[in-house]
């Protein structure tokens, strides 16, 4: 993705991402031969994280602070410093107080999530995950993508699209385990229509409207981008006999 790519999906400006990189909250990506910037997922994920922690009223040295910590008790430090400054605020800052004191409970009880701050519908998913996929390169990936998504998905669907991630949660190391056997394979090999049919049959008939298999370069496009040929080719199957599936029970 270009700079203004990565700016339209995350919901900032490409003034903002240049603002970012000045002041070193977000590291300078690789360039292509023509110098162009080339940002991929994980500079997305770092983006929306920046514009979540900016949201919440977060200054420069603590967001620095926030993304530089490793573990739940320093992000708890910010966002007790954050409620007394916010606490003389009114109206919106009403709204962000009542989201950032669920994320001092978590934080304090050690529930919160290292990529947090996140909602609660992903904290709850994330911990509900646990420990039962460890060692799938598939299940680090996914942890990254459903941040991602948690942070610039529409406000309108995130409530459905959460809930449709929570009904796959029982099969999530199935899941995994046929993407991670993809690796390496051509997009044409016949395990890949073989694990795309396994997929479908895990995957809930509500996800299909929330990720489509094709469409203009936005959310789902920078998604597939970061997954193997093979397991993008898989999932796209997937998606489209889930969406098969439930046009055929209306």
């Amino acid at each position: 993705m270009q700079i203004g790519e990565v700016a339209a999906v995350v919901g900032v400006t490409p003034r903002a991402v240049r603002h970012y990189h000045r002041l070193g909250l977000l590291p300078e990506p690789l360039r292509r031969s023509n110098g162009y910037r080339e940002y991929g997922v994980r500079d997305a994920v770092l983006l929306a994280r920046i514009r979540q922690l900016t949201e919440l009223g977060g200054g420069l040295d603590e967001i620095r602070h926030v993304l530089a910590g490793t573990e739940g008790h320093d992000l708890s430090e910010v966002l007790e410093e954050l409620d007394t400054d916010l606490a003389r605020q009114e109206g919106v800052t009403r709204q962000r107080r009542t989201r950032r004191a669920a994320l001092l409970t978590e934080a304090r009880t050690g529930s919160l999530p290292p990529e947090g701050p996140v909602s609660p519908a992903l904290t709850g998913l994330l911990a509900a995950l646990g420990d039962d996929v460890d060692g799938s390169p598939m299940a680090v990936k996914d942890r990254e993508h459903l941040v991602f998504l948690d942070t610039v998905a529409p406000h309108e669907s995130r409530g459905s699209l959460m809930a449709a991630l929570q009904a796959m949660q029982q099969h999530a190391g199935a899941v995994y385990g046929l993407l991670d056997g993809l690796v390496g394979l051509e997009p044409e090999d016949p395990h890949v229509s073989r694990a795309a049919t396994a997929l479908a049959a895990l995957l809930p008939d509500g996800l299909a409207s929330h990720v489509p298999g094709t469409g203009a370069h936005g959310l789902t496009d920078v998604l597939y981008e970061d997954l193997d040929p093979a397991q993008a080719a898989a999932v796209r199957s997937a998606l489209e006999l889930v969406k098969q599936r439930q046009e055929a029970r209306v």
